[in-house]
């Protein structure tokens, strides 16, 4: 089995491009590598400004360096732990300041490391539950009045499917990606009147250079391809096309809702 015979869409496949997306100031978290990294390539094709965070500041500045070569505008980007709740309010005040508001928030970032039950100390709850789950929270708290201003917004989640199938291996992960979900619906609630939407991205399996690197041996894919409808991986770019149209005026009706993405797994 190879990775070629089950991760192609298609090579003349053409994909959308979203008007309203032009112009339009995109924060993303965990943007360097992975997912948030082809989440920041594409909006940056889209024409938006985009600024993104990550921790990994070697490969945040070349992500940023490599899609201005290529002719689009040079994304900010902020080097940031995002545990950090102090340090995360002082770049996302950094971005207001440079692009004066934000239409767009993704919140990405996460870690899904494996942990038995008998090894999680509170420390470790503490740690996970801050990268998955409470970064995303203090995240928007800080746009939100910007969108509030604008009268418009979209904030887009990052969840997963391992709380839906369910997964073991990691509790302290499933249990902050599930809520994710409670966050995602109360926040919709709370901010609908003032036009913002807030949806829930769940992914499920997806073949990212980490997950290859640290978890996809032949078993792993095989009983991955055994539980999905397609028969092939799905890859971090078409995570990124699910984004762009929650962000864009398109899914202008769409809210409190949450998108799973992992080939007809769930």
């Amino acid at each position: 089995m190879t990775d070629n015979a089950h991760t192609s869409v298609g090579s003349a496949a053409v994909f959308a491009t979203y008007p309203s997306l032009r112009g339009r100031v995109v924060v993303v978290t965990g943007g360097a590598s992975g997912i948030g990294e082809k989440i920041v390539e594409h909006f940056a094709r889209q024409g938006a400004r985009v600024a993104f965070l990550d921790i990994q500041e070697e490969a945040g500045t070349q992500l940023a360096r490599t899609l201005a070569s290529d002719g689009h505008a040079l994304p900010l980007f902020l080097s940031c732990d995002l545990t950090d709740t102090t340090a995360l309010a002082d770049c996302m005040q950094k971005i207001v300041a440079e692009f004066k508001t934000v239409d767009v928030l993704v919140n990405n970032a996460g870690n899904d490391t494996r942990h038995a039950v008998e090894e999680v100390t509170s420390d470790y709850w503490d740690r996970a539950m801050a990268v998955n789950l409470k970064h995303q929270f203090f995240a928007a708290q800080a746009v939100i009045p910007v969108m509030k201003r604008a009268g418009r917004g979209s904030i887009i989640h990052m969840s997963s499917i391992s709380w839906i199938i369910p997964t073991t291996g990691l509790p302290v992960y499933v249990a902050a990606k599930a809520a994710v979900v409670g966050l995602t619906r109360t926040l919709a609630h709370e901010l609908g009147p003032d036009n913002i939407r807030v949806n829930a991205i769940l992914p499920g399996a997806i073949l990212t250079e980490r997950q290859k690197k640290l978890w996809f041996t032949d078993a792993y894919r095989a009983e991955i391809l055994n539980n999905q409808a397609l028969k092939r991986m799905i890859l971090p770019e078409e995570v990124a096309r699910l984004v762009l149209f929650l962000a864009a005026d398109d899914s202008s009706a769409i809210t409190s809702q949450s998108y799973v993405i992992d080939g007809g797994w769930v």
